[in-house]
């Protein structure tokens, strides 16, 4: 008889495919405010991720342990790879879009929208034709704790797409608080998470589904609900299935939107992504730590397959 371990909650066989009843949780770091935005750099053999309240961007490797990346961070908060493996973050400090060019200078790639500035730009992803996509909710704003408390000059409930060529467009309008996003394998879909709740008991703690229609974006319902706390960063494995920080962990879904299984965390998950040696890692950024778990498939972004990035 196979023993599940605590952390591991399973409610679909599929998920029993995806995890190992030998893994373990392992704490890698600890000793943070609020830790966000992990993403890998498989070229590098390190995981990189925010501090936001603390102005920091952490890196840590199996062999180096864990080191400064940069400081100050601007309240950093989401993080990703573009094609050219440079790092995408989203600055709160600064209310922008920022990209690390490979000799380490910055290059704004967005601040304002129609003439007004950005409210606290939250998550980021890169598609495969160069776009930049974005959520743009209030909470960087709201208060001194994760920026500068500001009044917003953009409505906090846009998702934006700014194109190869420059041009920003808004590509949804109707959340409470967008947050967390990510795209299918095949990046015909783009997934988003409302996380208005935080605020709002009456917006649903839902990730909603969009078509990718070119540069725009068709509202395709909602895809899955988290039934404790809500969705904050969410991520896809290379089969289309959906994985989201909630309260108590990390909530896996199929691509049909089934909740197939929890890997339970002992504080309040705020995002995660796949990367390590082999690539079949989970890093999950908590309330003050960083965790990592083995997981038998890969990310569906490339660059978290292993070394090669």
């Amino acid at each position: 008889m196979i023993t599940v371990p605590p952390h591991l909650e399973i409610h679909d066989s599929r998920f029993a495919a995806l995890v190992h009843p030998m893994s373990t949780l392992d704490q890698i770091a600890d000793g943070f405010t609020w830790t966000e935005g992990p993403v890998w750099f498989g070229d590098r053999d390190c995981l990189l991720f925010s501090d936001i309240p603390s102005q920091r961007v952490m890196r840590w490797s199996e062999t180096e342990g864990l080191t400064l990346y940069r400081a100050p961070s601007g309240f950093n908060n989401g993080n990703t790879r573009d094609r050219q493996g440079r790092l995408v973050g989203c600055r709160h400090g600064a209310r922008d879009v920022v990209r690390t060019e490979h000799d380490g200078r910055l290059t704004v790639l967005a601040d304002r929208y129609q003439g007004k500035r950005l409210n606290s730009p939250n998550d980021v992803v890169v598609s495969s034709d160069g776009a930049v996509w974005f959520t743009d909710p209030t909470y960087g704003i709201m208060s001194s704790f994760e920026g500068y408390r500001s009044q917003p000059e953009q409505p906090g409930r846009n998702v934006y797409r700014l194109s190869p060529e420059g041009a920003l467009d808004a590509v949804v309008t109707d959340f409470a608080q967008p947050n967390g996003l990510c795209f299918s394998p095949d990046e015909s879909l783009l997934y988003i998470a409302e996380s208005g709740s935080s605020h709002d008991d009456s917006v649903p703690s839902v990730i909603r589904k969009f078509a990718v229609m070119g540069g725009t974006l068709r509202d395709a319902g909602v895809f899955a609900t988290i039934d404790t706390g809500l969705p904050d960063g969410i991520r896809c494995d290379v089969a289309g299935n959906l994985w989201s920080s909630a309260a108590d962990g990390v909530h896996c879904f199929a691509p049909d939107g089934t909740l197939l299984g929890k890997i339970r965390v002992p504080q309040v998950v705020s995002n995660l992504c796949f990367g390590g040696r082999d690539g079949q890692r989970l890093f999950i950024t908590a309330t003050r730590a960083v965790y990592r778990v083995f997981v038998d498939i890969h990310g569906a972004e490339p660059w978290t397959r292993g070394r090669a990035g």
